[in-house]
């Protein structure tokens, strides 16, 4: 099936707290190119993210914006259980102390995180390593959302390729039945021209002249080869269009649009023939739709 380069992919989850999210974007590029947006926090974790980009995605240019959004109190932080503890049984000490009684105070825990030493800076391997697991399943089904995106606008692609194949078919045939007639044509006319020359000196056509003749004209303007190369270059590009594997097809098609466009060009330069020069002309112009086509696939 053809991918597309163009797509968007977004997953989200809430893992202890934290809010994390991930949003793939991608467009044309003849190669892979990846663009990442990694918070702070993770930024150990860049290599992991284009090295998992780079086995999903073969060709496009690629933007992965990541967030981690810690909370502003405990971003990047964890509670120092020892620390609050000491104040929570000073507290609970007081009591019986005669210093306050349970009656007089309430507990403020947004408050508690706040006093010196409850709230620790976690570690930034321990953030990496608490979040590689989420960060990481959360690409995949990222990367999943944008590779559908792109088989959705691939199958629009492929009916619009398609489409392109069948019109070049349509009239590579008819240039093909079209050759012949055009050295019959030739070879009747020169008959003509030779005869009105040849009456004013008393003069007869000879067979042998005009065989030679139209058999100059013949070899000069064949196009059987490049017909046949470029029949087969559409039945390539009808094979490669309809692939079903997944497998990148968009440099092939791209190398084939020119090769197809080369035999085009050499049925133009050998043909004098207004029909079908006709027909090259809308040939020529259904390759350069497929390349601006082509650019688009993975």
């Amino acid at each position: 099936m053809l991918r597309s380069m163009t797509g968007f992919g977004a997953a989200s989850i809430e893992v202890e707290g934290v809010r994390y999210a991930v949003e793939l974007r991608s467009v044309n590029n003849k190669y892979f190119k990846a663009q990442l947006r990694v918070p702070e926090e993770l930024m150990a974790l860049e290599a992991e993210v284009e090295s998992l980009l780079t086995r999903r995605l073969a060709r496009g240019s690629i933007t992965a914006s990541i967030r981690a959004d810690f909370g502003m109190a405990t971003q990047g932080s964890v509670v120092n259980k020892e620390v609050l503890g000491q104040i929570l049984a000073d507290l609970d000490q007081a009591v019986p102390a005669g210093i306050l009684t349970r009656d007089h105070f309430r507990i403020d825990l947004a408050g508690l995180l706040e006093l010196p030493g409850v709230l620790v800076q976690e570690p930034v391997e321990a953030v990496v390593e608490r979040s590689r697991p989420v960060v990481l399943d959360l690409l995949e089904k990222g990367c999943v959302a944008l590779v559908e995106m792109r088989e959705r606008e691939g199958e629009a692609l492929r009916i619009e390729l398609d489409g392109h194949r069948a019109a070049i078919n349509e009239r590579v045939e008819l240039i093909a039945q079209r050759a012949p007639l055009v050295v019959e044509q030739y070879q009747e006319r020169l008959r003509q021209r030779m005869k009105l020359l040849l009456e004013d000196v008393g003069g007869a056509v000879s067979d042998e002249d005009l065989v030679r003749e139209v058999a100059v004209y013949a070899e000069r303007t064949d196009i059987a080869e490049e017909v046949a190369r470029l029949g087969g270059h559409m039945e390539q590009f009808e094979q490669l269009i309809s692939k079903k594997d997944g497998d990148p097809v968009g440099r092939t098609l791209d190398f084939l649009s020119q090769e197809m466009l080369r035999e085009a060009n050499t049925i133009a330069s050998k043909s004098s023939d207004s029909e079908i020069s006709r027909y090259i002309v809308e040939v020529k112009g259904l390759i350069d739709r497929i390349k601006e086509q082509a650019a688009n696939v993975e």
